[in-house]
């Protein structure tokens, strides 16, 4: 069976879906790290990033409530030219088992799909992302209760910490938070106890439809799309042509629709203009945050690698040569001569201190009567004599 990459047909690749999948979680990254760069100046900006699941989804709401409204695809599918198409299921009569080419109809998304889509891009994955952190604060919870024992003091910290900034009568408020913390607590436990099980499901689900499609053997990308009858297509180019008009007819009917005296529908035209506006270049604007928060991370990341790598200097030039004291034996003209006995060295050794080369016998009876060097006269002792394994 081949794998099919060359984007034959109307069936986008697994590259394609792949591509369009991950696009969203890039987004996301590349908002949260430009937002964090901003509150370093202006704090104000901590706050976002402490409902930085709420934005995150206000904002795809938008995106993705505009685009399946004009382009019936996601926002991130329209951007790599693909479509949504319902699936009508046609039964021939002569046999009845369905024909891969013939049996399957595709035609425009209902309303129905479309809101549903919304509920499937937008507001589980935002559930889950807070089940998440649910399941993140339950385990970081039973860690230190296993490093520190029973947590309860904690939660009485908690408990006490958050009684003493209100305002109420100690009577009713000590009760409602100890019962709100309770209650607190056992969601966290069930989330614990349950999240790790759905995760795993919707994880082995996912790249269960991811290999099936790969394989081309099912024509939905996920379980969602199998659940809602939908089927991502790779747009015509009279789809293509047909978007801007359909935009441009959807937009002069919300204009006739304003209401009221002159001057207010002259202001609602203008805003109307301006989210236009806004809209049409905010596939432009992110996937340019996009490109800019990858451009940045590789800057930063080169950069702490240069900053981390050692620093490889040059070598030292080598100490200038010791000189011959006065008083000092002299050097004989041929260098394999013991200074010492003026005969061939017999097992060399050096003086560390100044690094002349004698006789062992020569250079331990001097060292150890003198202590010093017979040639420059510095300080020495039987220590600071090496053998030398190779005479040069």
């Amino acid at each position: 069976m081949l794998f099919q990459v060359g984007g034959q047909g109307t069936r986008p690749t697994f590259f394609e879906m792949a591509a369009a999948q991950q696009l969203p979680a890039s987004l996301r990254a590349a908002l949260t790290y430009s937002i964090g760069v901003l509150a370093l100046r202006r704090p104000f900006f901590h706050k976002v990033l402490d409902y930085e699941d709420e934005f995150y989804s206000l904002l795809m709401l938008v995106l993705e409530t505009h685009s399946l409204r004009t382009t019936d695809a996601s926002f991130a599918e329209s951007l790599y030219g693909l479509r949504r198409r319902a699936v009508n299921v046609k039964v021939k009569k002569d046999n009845m088992h369905l024909s891969s080419s013939g049996g399957i109809d595709h035609s425009a998304l209902k309303r129905r799909q479309k809101v549903l889509s919304v509920v499937f891009l937008v507001v589980l994955p935002y559930f889950k992302s807070k089940l998440h952190s649910i399941y993140n604060k339950e385990r970081e919870a039973r860690l230190q209760a296993s490093l520190w024992g029973e947590d309860d003091r904690f939660t009485d910290v908690d408990v006490l910490d958050q009684a003493e900034n209100t305002l109420i009568p100690s009577g009713n408020s000590d009760r409602e938070t100890s019962v709100r913390a309770r209650l607190s607590k056992k969601i966290q436990k069930i989330v614990g106890a349950c999240y790790p099980l759905v995760h795993a499901s919707s994880e082995g689900l996912s790249f269960a439809y991811q290999l099936l499609y790969l394989l081309d053997a099912t024509g939905f990308y996920s379980l969602g799309l199998h659940a809602l009858g939908i089927h991502v297509c790779r747009a015509t180019g009279q789809e293509l042509m047909d978007t801007s008009s359909r935009i441009s007819k959807i937009r002069n009917r919300e204009r006739e629709r304003l209401h009221g005296p002159p001057w207010l529908k002259a202001i609602q035209g203008v805003l109307l203009k301006c989210t236009y506006t806004m809209l049409d270049y905010a596939q432009t604007g992110l996937i340019a945050a996009v490109f800019f928060f990858k451009m940045m991370e590789w800057w930063y990341q080169s950069a702490e690698e240069r900053m981390s790598a050692p620093t490889v200097y040059p070598p030292p030039p080598p100490p200038p040569p010791p000189q011959v004291a006065k008083e000092g034996i002299p050097l004989p003209p041929d260098r394999t001569l013991c200074p010492l006995c003026s005969q061939k060295r017999a097992n060399p050794s050096a003086v560390s201190v100044s690094g002349f080369v004698f006789c062992y016998a020569c250079i331990f009876k001097y060292v150890s009567q003198y202590k010093r060097c017979p040639v420059t006269l510095l300080p020495a002792n039987v220590d600071h004599i090496r053998r030398l394994f190779h005479d040069m």
